[in-house]
């Protein structure tokens, strides 16, 4: 606890201060990412999962960062101003990870796979019997969903969706009917599986597999009879994707947004990536028929989409390759067979998710769904996935004549599809569905529960700093909140309210919400932090969120943090504040833990001599977080929640000696360096620790 408390630096106030670039960090993180695969104490398998994190991060990258302007060799810097230079840079970096990606595949981690039985097979590498069970395999399942498309001016370059496989291929020869057309496209359907496992007859005990691209890659020549097949590659292109709707110019949000995601797979190409063996003639080719730089052109030496080697992770059941199933405990603060209701009229229970199960927080529901009692349930949702139990309950709720009112986020990226579907099939069964707000995304998570006890009505809620996905809460750190509190339980109340009526809010007596005034009193606490500081007085930060972009909020944190208020920051992802910087940010640290779990918490905690304060949020401190959703942060006042938050959240983290890293006065990450690294510990393997058993200990 001592460094928790540690005592700061007194500095004169600076003014320069030249905040770090978004996009180079968002890189930065995928390097930390990145390092889990370069590890050899992570299993094999994993260390795979690993590259293929990076690779789909990657992805989501071009298709909402990269937007059309970066095709025009120009890039937004901090002031919003368009620059040919920082276009480079930031093309540079993306190249030189891709590189490193590709490197680690290549020489690393599928020759440690291989080792273990477990291997790619070439085209080139093929005996015999495998070249004829893979052509067997081709004319079977492959084949007969391929169409060759040669160009010539009745037969334009088709149309290639967004990150599909496709092969071009140059053409020698005459076509059937005398002409020279030498360029053809094949577009690899997605129904076929990326990854196929060769049968134990032609590959013995081991796990011997192809890839879809070699299999066509090995038989393009039977694609065209009577042509000559010379040169060839198979190529993807990135598509900007993020969905832009006038939500002040359309009648319906749900219709104009179904039309948009029809459009979607055919967006601005800004990445184009092909084999590295791709031939100058063709990459020029297809640089020209998808209007982009050259910096757009990535060559790799691999397959174009590290994502589908998921499928071979699925395929091999081998569990001493991948991490030890974690099983999460029941809320340790619950009692199971004891009704919710009854246990927090004693008082509040927080989740910490996956140490936790989430299925606390589907018991507390379907309690309320079974209860009747409980006459209305009002919720959110972000992201629940595509087969959600959650969705099942509210449905089932609906049924048996309970008030059910959802929020729903059909804006939500790459969810949108999803979201719609759940919200017609619960407005198509009588529950009362909203969208929130126009021009803000409904961010904030929140369940509220109306029970009739006596005659009065009494409020029981659950917020979370994560989504209502049963999948994610296995992955990611987040925490939950069940309470009965009557004033925070009216905060909620109330929000919900002006979200689906859009009246005036009443004066919130805990809930700090945006975009009204969540950032405004994140500023007043900081800057109030700072003036103790300057008066000699103890000042305190500890905050934990998943990026850092806000100008404001970093602002404020430095002037603080000049005036002598002592900050740490843990911060997963994108961070803009230069930390350590001598003269001007010397009291604040920023690190990144990258574990086995997606770190997605939002703690804040402030210390003002004696006081403190601790607030659970949905909300990173970004600009859009903070002016363009609807987000909470509310505040735990129990003294033994607050610091069980503390210890498991920000001191286990700022302690961690394994898998965190620190951010430098230069803006690269250095990995955290123990002095005994035989006692050094990870934060998450810690609370993994913390939890085992705690089920078998409370039946005993």
């Amino acid at each position: 606890m001592s460094s928790f408390f540690r005592q700061p630096k007194l500095m004169p106030a600076t003014a320069a201060v030249t905040l770090l670039d978004r996009d180079h960090s968002i890189f930065a993180f995928n390097e930390r990412v990145l390092d889990w695969a370069r590890r050899k104490d992570v299993p094999p398998l994993e260390r795979l999962r690993y590259l293929c994190i990076v690779s789909s991060n990657l992805d989501e990258f071009f298709e909402v960062r990269a937007e059309p302007h970066l095709v025009a060799n120009q890039r937004q810097d901090a002031k919003g101003n368009y620059t040919v230079a920082s276009f480079e840079r930031l093309a540079m970096t993306a190249h030189t990870l891709v590189a490193s990606q590709y490197a680690l595949y290549n020489n690393h981690v599928m020759p440690t796979l291989e080792a273990q039985g477990i291997k790619v097979v070439s085209h080139g590498e093929r005996n015999e019997a495998q070249r004829r069970w893979v052509k067997q395999f081709f004319e079977r399942e492959v084949r007969p969903l391929l169409i060759p498309v040669g160009l010539d001016p009745s037969h334009p370059f088709p149309q290639v969706a967004n990150k599909s496989l496709n092969f071009i291929v140059r053409l020698g020869g005459h076509d059937a009917f005398g002409r020279e057309n030498e360029i053809a496209i094949v577009k690899v359907p997605r129904v076929l599986p990326r990854m196929i496992r060769m049968p134990e007859k032609i590959s013995g005990k081991t796990y011997h597999f192809v890839s879809l691209s070699s299999v066509i890659r090995g038989h393009l020549a039977e694609l065209f009879p009577g042509r000559d097949v010379g040169q060839f590659s198979q190529f993807r292109v990135t598509r900007h994707s993020d969905l832009a709707v006038d939500e002040d110019d359309v009648r319906n949000l749900r219709t104009a947004l179904r039309q948009g995601l029809e459009s979607r797979q055919f967006g601005q190409a800004v990445r184009l990536e092909v084999s590295a063996g791709c031939s100058e003639y063709l990459s020029a080719f297809l640089r020209e028929q998808f209007n982009l730089p050259e910096q757009a052109l990535y060559r790799v030496p691999g397959p174009v989409n590290l994502v589908r080697l998921t499928q071979l992770i699925d395929l091999v059941p081998l569990p001493k390759l991948c991490f030890p199933i974690y099983q999460s405990c029941y809320p340790t603060q619950l009692t199971p067979g004891v009704s919710f209701f009854e246990q927090l009229k004693l008082g509040d229970v927080l989740i910490h998710q996956p140490f936790e199960s989430f299925g606390g927080v589907l018991a507390f529901l379907r309690e309320a769904v079974n209860d009747p009692q409980v006459l209305a349930i009002k919720q959110t949702i972000y992201r629940t996935g595509v087969d959600s139990e959650l969705m099942d309950l509210l449905r089932e709720a609906v049924r048996r004549g309970k008030e059910v009112t959802v929020v729903v986020e059909l804006k939500a990226r790459f969810d949108e599809e999803a979201n719609i579907n759940w919200s017609e099939m619960l407005e198509s069964i009588g529950a009362q569905v909203l969208y929130g707000v126009v021009g803000l995304k409904t961010h904030a998570k929140m369940m509220l529960i109306t029970r009739r006890e006596g005659k009065k009505l009494v409020r029981y809620a659950h917020l979370s700093t994560g989504n209502y996905n049963p999948r994610t809460a296995r992955l990611y750190t987040d925490w939950g909140h069940l309470t009965a509190d009557t004033v925070l339980t009216a905060d909620v109340e109330h929000v919900f309210v002006h979200l689906a009526s859009h009246s005036l809010l009443p004066k919130l007596k805990r809930v700090l919400l945006a975009p009204f005034y969540l950032q405004r009193k994140l500023l007043e606490k900081i800057n109030k932090l700072g003036a103790v500081a300057a008066s000699g007085g103890v000042a305190r930060i500890v905050a934990k969120m998943n990026a850092l972009t806000d100008e404001a909020l970093i602002y404020a944190l430095i002037q603080a943090g000049q005036k002598g208020a002592r900050i740490d920051l843990i911060v997963r992802g994108a961070c803009m504040l230069p930390a350590q910087v001598p003269g001007v940010t010397d009291n604040i640290r920023v690190r990144s833990v990258i574990g086995r779990f997606l770190e997605h918490s939002r703690v804040f905690y402030f210390r003002l001599d004696d006081v403190e304060e601790l607030y659970l949020s949905s909300a990173d401190w970004m600009n859009r977080n903070m002016l363009r959703r609807v987000e909470l942060a509310w505040p735990v006042t129990d003294p033994a929640q607050r610091q069980r938050i503390v210890d498991e959240e920000l001191v286990a983290y700022l302690h961690d000696g394994v898998d965190a890293w620190d951010l430098l006065p230069d803006g690269t990450y250095a990995r955290v360096k123990c002095e005994h690294p035989r006692l050094a510990h990870g934060a998450q393997a810690a609370l993994m620790a913390r939890y085992a058993g705690q089920d078998d200990r409370r039946a005993g």
